[in-house]
């Protein structure tokens, strides 16, 4: 098989398929991490509104 013989889509799949699902893989992991961190946050200001009232 020769490369002239590839039909374009599968060289066009070849070529962008893996970048394009490892980019898909890391938005999804960047996702979750800022959803944990938006949670994290949210409790770090309910703490300090807690310190600042007995204060």
């Amino acid at each position: 098989m020769t490369p002239e013989s590839v039909p374009t889509w599968i060289t066009l799949i070849g070529n962008f398929g893996f970048p394009i699902a490892i980019t898909v893989y890391l938005f999804v992991r960047f996702e979750r991490k800022l959803d944990k961190l938006e949670t994290v946050i949210l409790q770090l200001s309910e703490v300090i509104k807690a310190i600042n009232k007995n204060n």
